[in-house]
């Protein structure tokens, strides 16, 4: 490309923060569009505006947009708060866009692995079917439907479960006694959100060199592993004896996520499984935080 790149990231928070950093070094011009903008770190140029209200934002930039990266995380987390944000805010992002003459070369949709509904610990790609039985599933795939509909050129991210700094909710169980079964083994996907941002860097920098994206990524690190593996090893570590009176039932599922088709691409993660981003977290927190 000619010129530095632009991109707007919608839904500007911690993923797409660290996104938006790895650009900037990278010489684009970053937007970043959030209720809260003035959390964003420089040089991310805010965009306060609510993916959830009608107004387009005054601070939407003018002239060319590159590239655009729908990257939302639904607080509300029942089917009027998914469709609120995923489905309803990517329709209003489009018509921003519309609105001002803009047509990026590419959007990049952060969607999520919970759209496969396979629970026998089966390989599961990007051409594996997607049909979980679950609101936020289905309401995922919708929104992924009316990005790849969009008349702009796509690519879904499918990430899988993120963790990482101020993300705590596993250790917490951990340290409350966390039981899980074993048999069946349930096979957890996961992805440091640091690795998660640089993937979707990598995508981008990718396009603009003129690399053909396909239209689909799992984002996931190298090695999905049964829960109860997770849990001893994480026991271990923060010595933790004592187990909860009941077992935890955890939600259904249970896959194996590939990676190759990102790797293919040349993303190498930087925490390849659980151990070294879990132990990266307890080495560079107070109280594992």
């Amino acid at each position: 490309m000619g010129h530095s790149a632009r991109v707007l990231i919608a839904g500007c928070g911690d993923v797409g923060s660290r996104l938006g950093l790895r650009l900037a070094e990278a010489g684009w011009q970053v937007y970043g569009l959030r209720r809260s903008a003035q959390q964003l770190p420089a040089p991310i140029i805010p965009v306060a505006g609510d993916l959830q209200a009608e107004g387009c934002p005054p601070a939407w930039p003018d002239g060319e947009l590159d590239y655009l990266v729908y990257c939302a995380a639904a607080e509300q987390r029942d089917e009027a708060g998914y469709r609120a944000l995923y489905v309803e805010g990517l329709r209003r992002v489009l018509g921003w866009l519309a609105q001002h003459g803009q047509r990026p070369r590419r959007l990049l949709f952060v969607s999520s692995s919970g759209v496969y509904g396979q629970q026998d610990g089966e390989w599961v790609d990007e051409e594996s079917p997607a049909e979980a039985a679950g609101f936020s599933g289905r309401v995922l795939r919708e929104a992924e439907q009316l990005a790849l509909h969009s008349g702009l050129s796509t690519s879904l991210v499918r990430l899988a479960g993120l963790y990482g700094p101020g993300r705590r909710w596993l250790l917490e169980q951990v340290r409350q006694g966390y039981r899980v079964a074993s048999e069946p083994p349930l096979y957890a996907n996961r992805i440091h959100v640091e690795d998660a941002a640089g993937l979707l860097a990598c995508l981008l920098l990718a396009d603009a060199r003129g690399v053909a994206l396909d239209d689909c990524y799992l984002g996931v690190d190298d090695a999905p592993a049964p829960l109860h593996e997770v849990v001893a090893w994480l026991r271990e570590q923060l010595g933790v004896s004592h187990w909860s009176a009941q077992e935890t039932l955890r939600r259904a599922g249970s896959k194996r996520c590939s990676n190759a088709r990102a790797r293919a691409l040349g993303w190498v993660p930087r925490y390849p499984s659980y151990r070294e981003g879990y132990g990266a977290i307890l080495a560079g927190a107070p109280f594992g935080a």
